[in-house]
């Protein structure tokens, strides 16, 4: 027991945190890893869907650079703002939601203090702790900072870490616009018929490293990831390739 050994709950984790000094223990560090992971899947998408406008445009009209420029910036910009815009709405969503439980955590603390220490204990002897250890764990934390205890358990929220919905949009904008022009300034590259390839080439090159980058991220298998990604962006290039060739014999 903490008591008879004479650790408190916070020695405990501490020197858990120095047996294992390579493990990412600080606090927002799932945080970053999302942001980071999110970019990643952002400039995914600029990639994909900048690559599926262009390459059709490409297919349909080859010798006309500046249908495929129009093209390429337009789906560039509307998908930039469509994703930082997407990604506001959601954060400033998640963040309303976060901020009331987070009062209502608060509230309750104030208003029935012995209730909520119980509540914590039971939540300790759930995870396998005994009753006796579940108890003085809580009453330590609860000491130690109560709402942050409460909150973490409960609902897995860090009171003093709510995600900012502008930083949330940036980095959605920012990584799809850098995604995008991956394939914009290649197909525009001066290289004759041979556009489309070059940038098809250089698109199933970012969509290996994104795939690559994501999977390292999550820390989930490489190659199931890599394949996927780089089979379903190559076939979305030949999705709007035909359709542009379709398009570009009609109207030829």
């Amino acid at each position: 027991m903490l008591a008879r050994s004479g650790l408190s709950a916070h020695d405990v984790k501490m020197s858990a945190q120095q047996s294992h000094p390579h493990e990412p223990h600080d606090r927002g560090t799932g945080q970053k890893l999302n942001w980071l992971r999110a970019g990643v899947l952002g400039a995914n998408d600029g990639i994909v869907s900048t690559a599926g406008v262009v390459i059709g445009v490409a297919a349909a009209t080859p010798n006309n650079i500046a249908a495929i420029a129009t093209a390429g910036i337009a789906a560039l910009v509307a998908g930039a703002f469509s994703m930082a815009g997407g990604e506001y709405v959601s954060v400033s969503t998640q963040r309303d939601t976060e901020r009331a439980l987070i009062a209502k955590e608060k509230w309750e603390l104030d208003e029935m203090p012995d209730a909520e220490l119980a509540e914590l204990a039971g939540f300790y002897r759930d995870k396998g702790l005994s009753a006796e250890l579940a108890e003085q764990v809580a009453k330590e934390l609860t000491k130690r900072d109560a709402l942050g205890a409460h909150a973490e358990v409960e609902l897995g929220i860090d009171p003093r870490e709510f995600t900012s919905p502008w930083a949330a949009a940036l980095s959605s904008f920012v990584s799809f616009t850098a995604g995008a022009l991956i394939p914009l300034a290649l197909i525009l590259l001066p290289v004759g018929p041979h556009r489309v390839w070059v940038a098809a080439a250089a698109v199933v090159v970012g969509l290996f490293l994104t795939g690559w980058i994501s999977a390292t991220l999550g820390k989930s298998p490489r190659r199931p990831a890599i394949i996927r990604n780089v089979v379903m962006g190559t076939l979305t290039m030949i999705a709007t390739y035909l359709i542009g060739l379709m398009f570009g014999v009609a109207t030829g």
